[in-house]
């Protein structure tokens, strides 16, 4: 991408976090659900936000961070603060081992797509989009999340976080947001 239009983009608000022009942080927090709550805070103020993976230096038991702007840092721990969602850490994104890991895998199987966000699966048939596997994850909801998806395409299955209530629910919302961005 050449410069001038990197620039148009940021300047639009368009790029996400990590394709954007200058250096990121991320904040690292205690369990999934404030990392969850956090984000939704913070999108819902019109940052441009997204979850990741922790580095290893990083890891605190949560398995998820967020990446933001780092010019914008003061700004997002006083909305934080203001919200009771103070984070662990916040960490300058300033070598390769502190990079946050992609939460996405992607493999194409020709006929059909999987994409795993975090601990969750899910598989679409590419011609037709439609839903041909939910699997993974360990929680109490994923039987029900599959039960409701599959044989639907991507415009008819409800979306994970309305029906779901749980961290598997999350990743696979993460999931079916990037199959439906991919297809």
């Amino acid at each position: 991408m050449g410069l001038f239009k990197a620039v148009k983009q940021a300047l639009a608000g368009r790029v996400e976090p990590g394709r954007s022009l200058g250096r990121h942080g991320i904040l690292v927090y205690a369990n999934t659900s404030e990392v969850i709550r956090a984000e939704a805070a913070l999108k819902e103020a019109g940052w441009l936000v997204s979850v990741k993976g922790p580095p290893p230096e990083l890891r605190t038991g949560c398995d998820l961070v967020i990446e933001f702007p780092l010019v914008e840092e003061l700004a997002i721990l006083r909305l934080l603060d203001q919200a009771g969602l103070t984070p662990l850490q916040s960490a300058p994104v300033d070598g390769p081992l502190l990079r946050p890991v992609d939460l996405f895998q992607t493999v194409d199987y020709g006929r059909h797509l999987m994409i795993r966000a975090a601990n969750m699966k899910l598989t679409v048939e590419k011609q037709s989009r439609r839903i041909v596997n939910v699997s993974g994850g360990g929680c109490p909801d994923v039987p029900y999340l599959a039960q409701e998806m599959i044989g639907k395409t991507l415009d008819e299955a409800p979306s994970p976080r309305q029906i779901g209530h749980t961290l598997c629910g999350y990743a696979l919302q993460l999931a079916f947001e990037e199959m439906q961005r991919r297809c």
